[in-house]
């Protein structure tokens, strides 16, 4: 019997982390073949260029798709997404996969949903069923009404696609990959490096020795004009407070441009002599530094996430995470200086929190690779309410 092949699309260095070790079981898997389409900013530079982190796992894309248009506003995205719906719908026909794998709620993932969904392909959809704000939260619901096979992280989530009337026959809890990975960090901290010789970045080399913080803070779609002013709240605490930290750039999302300007402009005008800035870095390499830290800063998820699997100190900005399901790690503070300063005090002047299994165990991918050889394939849906 011919082996089933499985397309995953990979959009973005955060998508990356959230499949990392469901490629691996998926590879090793007897009854599949593993289908790569390396995509949007995982080919730029100005990102970090993620799709070496591929090669450097052993992985070789099938296809790459270019498909981000400059401008990270509003217009750009949308005429991204339209271009991206294009470009794979090329790719699946070439590649002629019997299952499409999108992950999350990015704009790029949308795309590839309606491609796959319109060209009668499977569609299998990772992290359905969560709540966050921002325009997430449209794309991740109308995704798991295009998709026909539902990986979720949690329980709540697995209830939530349920109760959107999707066939719970369909609906499988496997936590999510990245928990995998921040299992691999437990079990196997590695040696402590120098990121800035192994990594480079700009700014100040600061010194690690007694304790860092990680900041990755990114732009909220739904509030894309006050990305600058969000930013420069946090810049300025982070500055104030004076202790060592590692900051990451933020994801290509509409607003993206007028972040990173905050950032450049406050690092021209200020010099603040405690920053050192990363476009990217390898997931485990990231996760290992962030589990050394003292407390995360911002508003990505992996501060809910792995974090809190790894019992890492988080402080939640704004509503970019709202609603989503959280550890006892995340103090959650608004766009002001004061309040994040006060928020990062308690957790360095407090226990480490403890951790949590909300997203996962460490077995995700291998829980993936199972459903994806088993479940039966279809393309057809209705509603079971």
């Amino acid at each position: 019997m011919s082996k089933r092949k499985v397309c995953v699309v990979i959009t973005a260095r955060p998508s990356y982390s959230r499949i990392r070790s469901a490629l691996f079981a998926i590879r090793n898997h007897p009854e599949l073949e593993l289908q790569i389409v390396s995509a949007a900013s995982m080919l730029l530079d100005r990102y970090g260029q993620a799709e070496t982190h591929l090669a450097q796992d052993g992985f070789k894309a099938d296809a790459r798709v270019f498909m981000v248009l400059e401008g990270e506003n509003l217009v750009t995205s949308a005429k991204t997404t339209g271009l991206g719906l294009i470009e794979l719908a090329t790719t699946f026909d070439n590649l002629r996969p019997d299952m499409v794998v999108t992950i999350a709620d990015r704009y790029e993932t949308m795309a590839t949903a309606i491609a796959a969904a319109y060209m009668n392909i499977p569609l299998v959809h990772m992290q359905g069923g969560e709540v966050t704000g921002s325009i997430d939260e449209k794309v991740r619901h109308a995704i798991t009404k295009l998709a026909d096979i539902h990986l979720v992280t949690t329980q709540m989530a697995r209830e939530r696609v349920v109760r959107m009337g999707e066939d719970p026959s369909r609906v499988f809890v496997t936590g999510c990959p990245s928990i995998d990975i921040a299992d691999e960090v437990l079990q196997n901290p590695g040696e402590k490096t120098d990121p800035f010789v192994k990594y480079g970045g700009v700014g100040a080399e600061v010194n690690l020795s007694n304790g860092y913080l990680v900041v990755m803070q990114h732009p909220v779609t739904t509030e894309y004009a006050s990305g600058r002013n969000e930013i420069t709240e946090t810049l300025h605490a982070i500055r104030d407070l004076g202790m060592p930290t590692l900051w990451f750039w933020p994801n290509v999302d509409a607003g993206s441009d007028s972040v990173s300007k905050g950032i450049r402009s406050f690092r021209e005008t200020e010099q603040p002599t405690n920053i050192h800035f990363f476009k990217d870095i390898p997931p485990i390499d990231f996760l290992r530094m962030i589990n050394r830290s003292r407390c995360i800063i911002g508003n990505s998820s992996v501060a809910i996430r792995e974090c809190s699997y790894l019992g890492v100190p988080a402080v939640n900005i704004g509503s970019r995470e709202a609603g989503r399901e959280r550890g006892p790690n995340v103090i959650d503070v608004d766009y002001d200086r004061k309040e994040i300063t006060t928020a990062i005090e308690k957790h360095l002047n407090g226990p480490r929190p403890e951790r949590v299994t909300l997203y996962g165990d460490g077995h995700a991918g291998e829980r993936i690779a199972d459903v994806l050889s088993n479940t039966e394939l279809t393309f057809t849906k209705r509603l079971t309410y």
